[in-house]
């Protein structure tokens, strides 16, 4: 039986308001963009790439990558998954755009596992408890979301009542794994981290 194909998704949504309305994903890291960081660690493990953007230069921010807005905008960052997964047809490991230090040893362990399961993330120290935006999703999760979306329920993880979830535990340094750049502090701290200068 030929493997399951995935489609790789770099989500990057939100009007980056801490970041002076510029897009933070296009800012430099160790000398490569958020943006081409996050590309490499999904190249390295899905079987091809989808942009999920509503800027109007989002088409040239990934030669060759196909780009495409929410299907239901208005949504956040649960609405970037569902445009995701409806524009993808197949499963999909999503990765916000603002995260540098994603890599593909995380991402093989979201795929691995997801043969079992709808969603696959990692535990963390988040508000939530897990890291939703660098996860695995399945399409049978498109209903469930319209669902939530419809009723007014926008968190992330409202869904996940009604999917089968397998939460990972977390990674070796999980700060610095799901670290995501949202302030011009933030991306100080990706520099010197990405630099050697501070340790995660």
């Amino acid at each position: 039986m030929a493997a399951e194909r995935v489609t790789g998704v770099i989500l990057a949504g939100g009007q980056a308001t801490r970041f002076g309305g510029q897009p933070k994903g296009l800012e430099l890291v160790g000398g490569a963009r958020i943006i081409d960081r996050v590309v490499a660690a999904l190249r390295a493990v899905a079987d091809d790439l989808l942009l999920v953007a509503n800027d109007r230069d989002a088409s040239t921010w990934l030669p060759g990558v196909r780009t495409v807005a929410d299907v239901r905008p208005g949504f956040g960052s649960l609405g970037g998954i569902y445009s995701a997964l409806v524009h993808a047809g197949q499963p999909v490991l999503i990765v916000a755009w603002d995260m540098p230090f994603v890599g593909p040893s995380v991402l093989d362990a979201l795929r691995t596992t997801g043969a079992d399961a709808d969603v696959v993330v990692f535990e963390s120290r988040s508000t939530r408890g897990v890291e939703p935006l660098c996860a695995f999703y399945r399409p049978t999760c498109i209903a469930p979301i319209e669902r939530h979306m419809d009723g007014g329920d926008l968190r992330v993880v409202g869904f996940f009542e009604s999917v089968r979830v397998v939460r990972l535990p977390p990674p070796a340094d999980p700060d610095k794994t799901f670290m995501n750049v949202n302030t011009p502090s933030d991306l100080a701290l990706a520099e010197g981290l990405a630099s050697g200068q501070i340790t995660g």
